[in-house]
């Protein structure tokens, strides 16, 4: 069985030494100690592997090719300009990766989202000349979300393009942090519940949440979104937002389940749990979801075991291994 893992990171040296630099000290302060999550301690060192390493890493879990995306914080917190040089160094360097691993590895878009037309044009360059079959947006920009219409050249491109964006995690808001995440209780827990425990998650639905009722997918109704760990507790909630979102009140075109079903793809990546894979199933539909491990942070090995367990036909197992990503991104 192929299998095709959509949420699966990278970064250039330059990048950890930039706008990676957070997350490079982090992993280097967690060596020495085992009760970190899976990779961390060797978090650089996979992340900046386009060859060898991750290969290997990939054979051992049977995984036959990666789409690989920079890693957050990616290019959404920094200044204009910065973000232009990173996103075309990133893509660059992505690129030629794929050109020596075209069998095992594809690419998503890094953008200047914070220049829309700029990241509109970088997108157009990447499919066109690099072959990328998509992009990434790492979370909101500086405080601002898709249901901007400054941001819409690039949703106007994607479409024109028939390409997904990616919408992955990023820490919410220092605002939201300080309101919602802040308490009586420890640091390291308000930094934990305001990221892998909690806040990655509610911030992501929240992003799509807020591009629905702004209207994004009425303006562009062939546009498709892709987000992980089954769905960041969209799934949970689509029948209820249906409930009390009515049409009347939203004035959209359709009712909010319908978007989610219709212009959003899922991903397990590193949510290897079968209740919320069951509630994802019976909401979207098989056609709606895809594998992923979310390489290096969690473990492909664990990834393909849960694939294999799944209690789906052989024909859905492989429609979700492999077939949904060949269909939507082209492979």
């Amino acid at each position: 069985m192929r299998t095709i893992t959509l949420e699966e990171h990278f970064a250039t040296p330059a990048f950890m030494d930039g706008p990676g630099r957070q997350l490079k000290a982090q992993a280097e302060a967690s060596r020495g100690h085992p009760e970190v999550a899976f990779g961390l301690p060797n978090l650089v060192e996979r992340l900046t592997s386009l060859g060898e390493r991750r290969l290997q890493d990939m054979d051992a879990a049977g995984i036959d090719v990666q789409v690989l995306s920079l890693t957050a914080p990616g290019t959404e917190q920094l200044p204009p300009d910065e973000a232009r040089a990173t996103a075309r160094e990133t893509n660059d360097a992505l690129a030629e990766a794929v050109k020596r691993h075209p069998d095992r590895l594809a690419g998503l878009a890094s953008l200047p989202t914070a220049a829309p037309e700029a990241a509109a044009e970088e997108l157009e360059r990447a499919v066109r000349g690099l072959g990328f079959k998509g992009a990434v947006i790492n979370g909101h920009v500086q405080g601002r979300y898709l249901d901007d219409p400054d941001f819409w050249p690039i949703l106007e491109r994607a479409e024109a393009l028939r390409v997904p964006i990616h919408l992955h995690p990023t820490q919410p808001p220092a605002p939201v942090v300080a309101a919602s995440y802040t308490g009586h209780f420890a640091p390291g827990v308000t930094n934990i519940l305001s990221i892998a425990g909690w806040g990655w998650h509610i911030e992501t639905a929240v992003h799509v949440i807020r591009a629905i009722l702004g209207g994004a997918f009425d303006r562009y109704p062939g546009l498709q979104l892709i987000v992980g760990h089954l769905g960041e507790g969209l799934p949970f909630m689509l029948q209820r937002m249906d409930h009390t979102m009515a049409r009347q009140l939203t004035k959209l075109e359709r009712p909010v389940g319908a978007y989610l079903r219709e212009n959003v793809h899922y991903t397990f990546s590193g949510f290897n749990y079968l209740p919320p894979f069951l509630n994802l199933l019976l909401e979207v539909g098989v056609e709606r979801i895809m594998f992923s491990a979310d390489y290096p942070y969690a473990s492909m090995e664990q990834a393909r075991m849960f694939l294999e367990q799944l209690p789906v036909s052989p024909a859905d197992r492989e429609r979700i291994a492999h077939g949904n990503a060949e269909r939507l991104l082209g492979l």
